[in-house]
């Protein structure tokens, strides 16, 4: 009797707010919870949570306090946007001269294409960047998009081509600029995206033929530099096509483009599917699916949705290894700057050049980076953890 007393004033004695005598004694009250929400609470989180971070920050802001001044300074406060090549020199190692874009802008935007008809190539642009935007919102995610793709290639080509409607034709070789590297990026991942999900699924046939010819394909492609695929279609491919039977440049490198391309996302779409448990598959042939049914409506949306974020990444560094078709004489955007900083009166300012380009790629992939996040995000609400 004393041992069971003795164990529950024990008891008592370890267990918060109870007494010795069986008494309740309330808790002494606590500090309120820190804000999660608003302003300070989004600092603390992101810029000052712990000490390192918080030592990070400070020395981030000391740098950017050191660097800054002088960067505004040559940037904006002793910068001229007056395209007088007398006034840039003078002002040269002190101030960026904005002038070189608005003295070449033209010809790094739209390249060789002729003065009087770079309409066309601005109309162009329009259309295919206006399909790329609606292409991103799933109210337009129907079977009709397909057609528009068409629809707005064969308009795109139309335009820059000329020869029929009335319009001047002019040959691929004087396509350049912005409108060279939408074209090819567009066309390469569009035209590859398809492959990459055949090639994927090839992969891990139970075929060995197939699944031989697949791996070989994507071995054999990654395993060279995206300069050796264009120099092949752009040099060695015509070598195999009959006597007399000519290919167009462009046509080439689009080619080279789309399978060096679909060889990545082949390789991401792959594992995805990999990531997806066996079970999913199983219990669509429990079902009564057919393969294509099991991999159209069950495999490829849940495989797709995990490798969202490497899908959109391999876009990014397709769009900007569109620089490279400059081996081949093709003019992209980057292509372009050079060509219009071959004046010796404006060479000097090839920094300012090359900035405005940089600063069209930054704005492009940091829009398709924010697509990606929006998407990973609209697509996983049930599954991503909070």
């Amino acid at each position: 009797m004393a041992a069971g007393i003795g164990a529950g004033a024990s008891l008592a004695g370890q267990t918060p707010g109870v007494t010795a005598a069986g008494g309740f004694q309330p808790i002494a009250s606590r500090p309120p919870p820190r804000h999660e929400i608003g302003a300070i609470a989004w600092l603390r989180r992101n810029f000052f949570d712990g000490w390192l971070t918080s030592l990070m920050t400070l020395a981030v802001l000391a740098l950017a306090a050191w660097a800054l001044p002088p960067l505004f300074g040559w940037s904006v406060w002793h910068a001229t946007a007056v395209p007088d090549n007398a006034l840039c020199r003078e002002i040269h190692g002190t101030g960026a001269c904005w002038g070189v874009v608005a003295e070449k802008g033209r010809l790094i935007v739209f390249g060789r294409y002729p003065f009087e008809e770079q309409w066309r190539p601005l109309v162009a642009c329009g259309l295919l960047v206006g399909l790329l935007a609606a292409s991103g919102l799933r109210t337009f995610w129907r079977p009709a998009l397909a057609l528009a793709w068409v629809a707005v290639f064969a308009a795109f080509f139309v335009l820059m081509r000329g020869g029929i409607l009335g319009l001047t034709p002019v040959e691929t070789a004087r396509w350049g600029g912005l409108p060279l590297t939408l074209l090819l990026s567009a066309v390469s991942l569009v035209v590859a995206f398809p492959l990459a999900v055949l090639v994927a699924l090839g992969r891990q046939s139970h075929l060995p033929a197939i699944r031989t010819i697949c791996v070989l394909y994507v071995e054999l492609i990654r395993g060279v530099p995206l300069i050796s695929v264009l120099f092949m279609a752009s040099f060695i491919l015509p070598l195999f096509m009959p006597q007399g039977t000519t290919i167009d440049v462009l046509a080439r490198v689009l080619i080279g483009m789309t399978l060096f391309t679909a060889a990545y996302l082949a390789e991401v779409i792959r594992g995805g599917l990999q990531a997806l448990p066996k079970g999913q598959v199983e219990a669509a042939q429990a079902l009564g699916m057919t393969y294509w049914q099991t991999q159209r409506k069950i495999v490829l949306p849940q495989a797709l949705r995990l490798v969202v974020p490497a899908i959109v990444n391999t876009f990014i560094g397709a769009f900007k290894d569109t620089s490279l078709v400059t081996i081949v004489s093709l003019y992209d955007l980057t292509g372009a700057v050079q060509l219009a900083l071959g004046d010796a009166d404006w060479r000097k300012f090839f920094i300012e050049g090359q900035l405005f380009a940089a600063a069209i790629y930054f704005v492009a992939c940091f829009a398709m980076s924010r697509y990606s996040r929006w998407l990973e995000q609209h697509l996983n609400t049930g599954t991503r953890r909070q």
